[in-house]
């Protein structure tokens, strides 16, 4: 079975990082889009960051450029978010999906398999 999980979540107070991992198994995403996306209480998913299946092209929603970088490491089959500057509307559950293609797009419809997230909470 296909299985994306998150990890590395935590509460961290403001101005801090946290670096999460996605772990993917029951087939190789080394060719496909990885991305992160959020979603914070009472409010809808949305895009946080992409990377293609090479790791050399990126794309940031732009709340968070300069903040936030993603990477991969296919021989792991494992996608990363490290997160830093960290402010209390980053609180969100975070996951973890990956889109068949190399193609980078920045809609949940766009994306095939998704983890279960983890939750980042940022205090003040």
């Amino acid at each position: 079975q296909v299985q994306l999980v998150e990890s590395g979540g935590g509460l961290v107070q403001a101005g801090g990082s946290l670096r999460l991992s996605c772990a993917a198994s029951g087939r190789t995403f080394s060719r496909d889009v990885m991305g992160w996306f959020r979603q914070a209480p009472g409010k809808e998913r949305e895009f946080v960051a992409a990377i293609s299946w090479s790791g050399g092209t990126t794309y940031y929603a732009d709340s968070v450029k300069g903040r936030f970088t993603i990477s991969r490491d296919n021989a792991r089959n494992t996608v990363y978010l490290q997160v830093s500057s960290l402010k209390p509307e980053d609180t969100a559950v975070y996951y973890c999906a990956a889109k068949i293609g190399g193609l980078i797009r920045y809609s949940i419809s766009n994306y095939d398999y998704w983890g279960q997230g983890t939750q980042v909470t940022v205090s003040s």
